[in-house]
């Protein structure tokens, strides 16, 4: 049985933009979402979530994860969909991230768990998120707290990722529920993905 860890890992999604497509506007069939006037595919979802439920089926805990996880699709384009956001904010104040920052807080989360293998359990467990996920979550994670340094406060960073929604124009496959323009998230969900738990904070880069 994997060890239980302190780490507490926020949801995640790869970043947006290798998962969009080009489309001229409107949802249509094989479209989770539009964003900024790109699909979000299916395919490019379920990608997503297969991923998960690969780890999860090979976890000693496999049952009790997929059991909890019945709204894995709506979680994982919830977070697509953020994504998208969050960059067009961040990119409207000149905000990136770089891969060696990334990298920084991979080699304190490995430190920090003992390894790998219990990182690995720990994201799948308490983030549903695959190996292959981690570092995406980690780049969200430091683009949304420079976002919030940069404006001094959450609640002006709110605003700011309100207004990049709304230019973004975003549609949601009705199957998947609908887009909360006040919230910034599919309206299913019951937590604001601003509020959601961060990196412990000895497993941030130095300086960020």
């Amino acid at each position: 049985m994997h060890r239980r860890t302190a780490l507490s890992v926020s949801v995640a999604l790869l970043a947006a933009a290798p998962l969009l497509a080009a489309c001229s506007g409107g949802t249509r069939p094989g479209t989770a979402a539009v964003v900024g006037g790109e699909r979000i595919t299916t395919s490019a979802l379920q990608a997503q979530v297969n991923d998960v439920r690969t780890a999860q089926n090979r976890s000693e805990q496999g049952a009790r994860l997929i059991g909890a996880t019945a709204g894995l699709e709506r979680l994982k384009l919830n977070k697509m969909i953020q994504t998208a956001v969050l960059e067009r904010a961040a990119d409207d104040a000149g905000l990136s991230v770089s891969p060696k920052e990334i990298e920084d807080v991979r080699k304190a989360q490995l430190q920090q768990v003992g390894g790998e293998k219990a990182l690995a359990a720990a994201a799948l467990e308490q983030a549903q998120l695959a190996p292959d996920q981690i570092d995406a979550d980690t780049r969200f994670k430091l683009l949304r707290d420079k976002l919030f340094a940069h404006y001094g406060s959450q609640d002006k960073a709110l605003v700011k990722l309100g207004e990049a929604a709304k230019e973004l124009h975003i549609e949601v496959n009705p199957r998947y529920g609908r887009w909360d323009e006040k919230q910034i998230l599919l309206g299913d969900q019951q937590t604001p993905w601003i509020t959601q738990k961060t990196m412990p904070e000895q497993a941030a880069p130095a300086g960020a």
